[in-house]
């Protein structure tokens, strides 16, 4: 289906330049998203598999634990889309107060996405706080709390105008609302979100969102990783998830060219079919790719369970240890010990049978204040994430 453009052009001053601004209008499309013929096959595959994903969080017998570690991976996927060089292990080494070997700002940044996604998820559930502009601007907040972006008008909409793409205003690819539209925009958005006589599925409505809240760029930095995790925060709030567990972040760096050119055929033609068939197939794959990592993670966890379990009588603390390794995959020994109960000597023991089995790894190569990971662990949630940004 063919729509007129879905905004207007204002033609603005920024950085001295004349560009023109682009100001969406509200949502939902007109005429409406045809959720037939092309959207109908995507639609219900994409919806069995979150239905398969949620069901997850029942049937493993450790599903906090990779609740734990899934967020994680999400928050530094989403930060390297934004150029950080943090890694997953990077980020759980700096958790457990160690030094990791990249700049610590990108480090921070990865933190605080974990601490924003976890402000979101808690006012939601928790606070039974509505997800709104308010709620928005609290996890952004959180996700600029400090690093670079801790001068960027953390928790505020932005009151100049920003471009994506391009060296400046005049060459960017796409210049957003000026600053005096970003409110009303926001508020028509917010208004969407809530909205109950539309008729459209809560995962149509995510995917809408996202491309609206990417269009108007309320922030002066960090849009893309909240837009992201507003997809992530409708899902949950609509009670399609009762975890965080699905992320696109990934999805959208492998298919990162499709993924602009289709925001801005959108915003071009009115095509938001091509663009939800897109965010669909994306949603159906990325459910079925976490289900297996979960799989796997239950799988390996439970299987050195069996190992550990051979040894005799070093095998019950060890077990507690192991236990604690899988809630938090890098830790120290103090750290260990606090939340198994276990004195240190006792845990630096079992970690040494551990090491022995070839099951976790010392990670700092220091004498004191050693740091420990559990690699095979640690190594399923890893894939896709120790890769440069592409």
């Amino acid at each position: 289906m063919r729509r007129e453009a879905t905004g207007a052009y204002d033609v603005t001053v920024a950085g001295g330049e004349t560009v023109r601004a682009f100001i969406p209008v509200p949502l939902p499309p007109s005429p409406d998203v045809d959720l037939r013929e092309g959207l109908r096959r995507p639609f219900e595959a994409a919806v069995a598999a979150l239905g398969r994903l949620d069901a997850v969080t029942e049937l493993l017998p450790d599903a906090a634990f990779f609740v734990y570690g899934y967020v994680r991976k999400e928050a530094v996927l989403s930060s390297q889309i934004e150029g950080t060089q943090s890694s997953l292990s990077d980020l759980m080494l700096h958790e457990a107060g160690g030094a990791s070997g990249v700049l610590l700002d990108d480090v921070v940044e990865t933190s605080n996405y974990v601490a924003a996604l976890y402000h979101g998820i808690r006012r939601l559930r928790d606070d039974d706080f509505p997800l709104s502009n308010r709620l928005m601007r609290e996890v952004h907040a959180k996700l600029l709390a400090s690093g670079r972006g801790a001068t960027m008008m953390p928790g505020e909409f932005r009151r100049s105008q920003n471009w994506i793409g391009g060296s400046r205003p005049g060459n960017a690819a796409f210049v957003p609302p000026p600053p005096g539209h970003v409110e009303e925009c926001m508020a028509a958005l917010e208004r969407f979100i809530h909205a109950t006589d539309d008729d459209l599925p809560a995962l149509i409505k995510a995917g809408l969102a996202h491309v609206q809240f990417e269009t108007i760029h309320p922030f002066l930095d960090g849009n893309g990783r909240l837009g992201r995790l507003l997809i992530t925060l409708m899902l949950c709030d609509a009670g399609l998830l009762r975890e965080p567990l699905l992320y696109l972040s990934l999805y959208f760096k492998q298919q990162r060219d499709t993924y602009y050119r289709l925001l801005n055929e959108m915003r071009r033609t009115g095509d938001w079919e091509a663009w939800l068939r897109f965010f669909l197939e994306g949603v159906q794959h990325v459910a079925e790719a976490a289900v297996a990592t979960a799989r796997s993670a239950s799988e390996i966890v439970a299987a050195n369970r069996d190992r550990i379990a051979q040894e005799g009588r070093r095998a019950g603390s060890a077990l507690r240890v192991h236990r604690a390794l899988a809630e938090r995959p890098v830790d120290r020994i103090n750290g260990i010990a606090e939340r198994t109960g276990l004195s240190a000597p006792t845990v630096a023991a079992s970690l040494r049978l551990l090491e022995e089995l070839g099951l976790v790894s010392e990670v700092t190569g220091r004498q004191r204040g050693k740091i420990f990971a559990y690699d095979s662990y640690l190594d399923v949630l890893r894939e896709g994430t120790e890769e440069p940004p592409g």
